[in-house]
C-alpha cells in the first residue's frame, strides 16, 4: 500500500515543471515582455506593424506561459485540461467578439439616422 503511495506522489511530482523549466518560461516571458515595450517606448516602425507584432508577442506569451508555468501540453495526462482551456478560450472569443460586432452595428445603425 506504501508503494502504491508513492508511485502516486512520484507521479504528481513529474507533472511540475523544474527549475530550469521555470527559470527558461521566465526568461522568454521578460524577453516577450520588453521587446513589445521597446517597441512602443521608441517608435521606429509604423503603428499598424507595431500593434501586429505587440499582438503576436501576446499570443506568444500566453502559450508560453500555459506551457511552462501551467503545464499545459499535448500529453495524454493534459488532454482533459487543454480541452477545457480551448474550449473556454472559444467561448471568450465568441463572447468578446460578438459584443464588438453588435456594438459596431448599433453605433453605425445609430449614426445613419
Amino acid at each position: 500500500m506504501a508503494n502504491a503511495h508513492s508511485h502516486d506522489h512520484d507521479r504528481h511530482d513529474a507533472s511540475h515543471g523544474s527549475v530550469k523549466s521555470y527559470a527558461i518560461g521566465f526568461i522568454l516571458s521578460v524577453i516577450l515582455t520588453l521587446i513589445p515595450f521597446g517597441l512602443v517606448m521608441y517608435p521606429t516602425l509604423p503603428k499598424s506593424i507595431t500593434l501586429m507584432i505587440v499582438l503576436a508577442f501576446a499570443v506568444i506569451q500566453v502559450l508560453v506561459h500555459l506551457v511552462y508555468f501551467l503545464h499545459l501540453d499535448r500529453s495524454k495526462e493534459q488532454r482533459d485540461n487543454v480541452i477545457a482551456f480551448v474550449f473556454a478560450g472559444l467561448v471568450i472569443l465568441l463572447l468578446v467578439g460578438l459584443s464588438i460586432w453588435i456594438m459596431f452595428s448599433i453605433h453605425t445603425y445609430m449614426m445613419a439616422k
